[in-house]
């Protein structure tokens, strides 16, 4: 049908008969010559119809209009001396057409196509018009180099690629699962996998050694720019390995998927552990793209007269007095604007935020007057003052402080804009706690069949469970959690003590994952793995704010297509076989 794509049509062609097709970019009469930029996937090509040259040709195009789909035909030439376009790649030529096949019409554009302040709605409800435009073309040209370059490395690796089921069973892994009722099994229902988790640990008591998926996963969670309820993770596990063996496999997987999309990053990334991560960035996650990290100075606080930071100050164990140093601050911001930061971090469970102003005299602020002055140069050389600079204060409960410290410092460095682009800062967030216990429950920060660092502690004589390390470890991108995983358990008893110690009953073990622990006792290799957010990946691969951005068929925050109108209602007659009634409730 075409002998070339638009953007394949160059001065090498001059003279040639060629064929083009695609979409009509924009439509331009000068004086009864009408030219036609055509667009495909690689860019334009300008069309020009002449009467002089082709009356038939020149008789469709006087009435084409915006995004009709052409094919056309005809002879390559050179532009005119001074009619050269430099932004484009066939800038130097056009083609004289001589005909022209209207291959199908267009209804008027409801938007701009690449116009970025039309309502998200709009454009979602219309995606596949978002979808021809440059950018996003872009975006899924990235996004399948990375796929490629996935399996590429992966197969290298000697990774065998191994589908799991979509239909599974109902599992607790932290989030919601979407169900999906059973119509030869009336009142029961599979579940969407919210993971790979299981059906990956089976294949390694299956001896396939090394797996990898490029996964489908759901989950119903509160949904935010980052977060779709499904979504696409790259998932490895590995036989026989330790944690320097997985992270070994994810850093060049990483590294060579990078360099596929023509970004170049180390080998090897650095690390840091969950608790330093928390002492001093406040997050899991840290972006490491600039410094401000938080120092601790309740020790210094201590000795305050001030009554509230010495009572916060005789708990050492749960509570934090968090020191940020604000580079400059005092020079950036006013008194003003340093006030009016206390109602940022409220917002997140501060009960106020002090701060001290770094004079040539020293320090100088409200809180001054509670403190000795050897005190003083205390604050100052632990948290490396110098004149101009700000140092701001939290304090409280321990997780409190760290949280809206942590979001403290991410704001400030906006505010301050000292985050670089175009930077690519990854790190390794090792040692996590096996638990976490919220409102008197007992939960496995990762999950329940990561492994315990038994090295360090004795299940059998634990004082304090948020004390129990385990062989977890995350990896994170500028300041986002890109993936993360595991050594995992794969001894029966071991297994059976980590539910014992979140309470739950051996009957209730059996009942939600009988079948994985019925695998562990027919030889279990140790194994490990981890899983990568492929979207998150593309996301900051493509330097783009939301995740929507690169699934070609996003949902909306509130879990919608838009454009298929889904979730939609279903007949009586299908809820009929599928044994379900829809419950009326009152508003």
């Amino acid at each position: 049908m075409r002998t070339h794509y638009c953007t394949d049509v160059t001065e090498k062609n001059i003279d040639e008969i060629v064929t083009v097709a695609g979409w009509v970019n924009s439509r331009r009469d000068h004086g009864g010559i009408i030219f036609i930029d055509l667009r495909d996937r690689g860019g334009l090509v300008q069309l020009v119809c002449d009467p002089a040259d082709n009356k038939d040709a020149w008789e469709v195009a006087d009435s084409v209009r915006d995004e009709f789909v052409l094919i056309a035909t005809g002879k390559v030439r050179a532009r005119g001396e001074g009619l050269e376009n430099p932004n484009l790649v066939t800038g130097k030529i056009e083609i004289v057409v001589d005909n022209l096949v209207i291959e199908n019409r267009s209804k008027p554009m409801p938007f701009e196509l690449g116009d970025e302040k039309v309502n998200e709605e709009i454009r979602l409800r219309n995606r596949f018009l978002e979808l021809r435009t440059e950018k996003s073309y872009e975006i899924f040209k990235l996004r399948s180099t990375a796929n490629i370059a996935v399996r590429n490395c992966l197969n290298e690796l000697g990774f065998l690629d191994v589908e799991t089921p979509i239909l599974t069973k109902s599992t607790p892994e932290g989030a919601r699962d979407y169900l999906v009722p059973s119509r030869v099994h009336p009142g029961e229902f599979y579940a969407l996998p919210q993971s790979p988790q299981l059906f990956k640990q089976l294949l390694m008591v299956s001896g396939f050694d090394k797996y990898f998926q490029i996964a489908k996963c759901f989950r119903d969670e509160d949904l935010r720019a980052d977060r779709q309820p499904e979504f696409t993770q790259i998932d490895v596990e590995m036989s026989f390995c330790n944690q320097e063996d997985v992270i070994k496999v994810a850093e060049k997987l990483i590294h060579d998927t990078f360099k596929a999309c023509g970004k170049d990053v180390p080998t090897t990334f650095p690390r840091i552990t969950y608790k330093d991560a928390m002492e001093k960035y406040g997050s899991d996650k840290p972006d490491m793209r600039f410094d401000m990290a938080m120092v601790d100075v309740i020790d210094i606080f201590a000795n305050s007269t001030n009554e509230i930071f010495a009572d916060i100050a005789k708990d050492t164990k749960n509570n934090r007095i968090k020191a940020l140093r604000c580079p400059n601050g005092d020079n950036i911001f006013s008194k003003r604007q340093m006030k009016g930061f206390e109602d940022y971090v409220r917002k997140f469970g501060a009960k106020g935020l002090g701060y001290f102003q770094m004079k040539e005299d020293g320090l100088k602020g409200p809180l001054t007057k509670f403190f000795e002055d050897a005190d003083l140069e205390a604050i100052v050389k632990s948290t490396e003052l110098e004149v101009g600079d700000v140092v701001f204060f939290g304090a409280g409960e321990k997780k409190t402080v760290c949280d809206y410290m942590g979001r403290f410092r991410l704001y400030l460095a906006e505010q301050m804009e000292i985050i670089p682009a175009d930077t690519y800062e990854f790190v390794w967030v090792v040692d996590f706690p096996m638990f976490e216990i919220e409102d008197g429950k007992t939960k496995a920060l990762h999950h329940p069949f990561t492994m315990p660092n038994l090295e360090k502690c004795d299940l059998n004589n634990v004082e304090d469970l948020e004390d129990i390390e385990s062989i977890a470890y995350d990896i994170v991108l500028n300041g986002t959690e890109l993936g993360g995983g595991s050594i995992r358990i794969h001894k029966e008893e071991v297994q059976e003590k980590v539910f014992e110690l979140m309470g739950i009953s051996n009957e209730e073990a059996n009942e939600k994952f009988g079948f994985l622990l019925e695998a562990l006792r027919y030889g279990a290799p140790s194994h490990g793995g981890f899983a990568l957010g492929f979207d998150r990946l593309i996301m900051l691969l493509a330097g783009t704010d939301s995740i929507r951005d690169v699934i070609a068929f996003p949902k909306t925050q509130r879990a919608q297509c838009l454009l298929t109108q889904a979730p939609s209602a279903v007949d009586n007659e299908q809820l009929k076989e599928l044994s379900l009634r829809i419950r009326k409730t009152e508003v």
